[in-house]
């Protein structure tokens, strides 16, 4: 769907930034009113932090589906995550010595304990990392590459 039909459809397009009100548990994960006007879904395997009812907090459109429900992600989502991520990372890793013991084959429950993303994001974000030769990945954990 195009993002001019989305916006027709619901008023909202793919990645917008919007303010969510969790209105309700389900199995699924959690409802959420959209800037007070629509609901959206988030998907419990895409939440990293607690929610509770009633808690206002920043998210985004993940996808305005073609039966107008809309999915709402925590995390910008696709590769806008990667440089706000990618700054995290660098971050943890100063603070921690130039070394994290967490691969892109940890378990995801560490990678969303450690820095509150998905394992798949976590990748994208060390990937940019290397290809601009900022880290190495070993083994056994990321390692800031030293300034030559």
């Amino acid at each position: 769907m195009k993002r001019q039909d989305q916006k027709k459809q619901t008023g909202f397009h793919d990645g917008q930034k919007v303010e969510l009100l969790i209105s309700a548990r389900n199995q699924m994960g959690f409802s959420a009113v959209i800037n007070g006007t629509h609901k959206g879904m988030l998907y419990k395997n895409e939440i990293f932090q607690p929610l509770k009812i009633g808690q206002e907090i920043e998210g985004f459109i993940k996808k305005v589906r073609d039966d107008k429900k809309i999915d709402l992600c925590l995390q910008k989502p696709g590769y806008n995550a990667i440089n706000p991520l990618s700054r995290k990372i660098m971050d943890t890793l100063k603070q921690r010595g130039g070394f994290i013991a967490v691969t892109d084959k940890s378990r995801p429950e560490i990678i969303a304990d450690i820095f509150g993303v998905s394992k798949k994001t976590f990748k994208k974000g060390i990937g940019n990392l290397y290809k601009k030769r900022l880290i190495t990945l070993e083994k056994d954990g990321i390692r800031l590459r030293e300034k030559k």
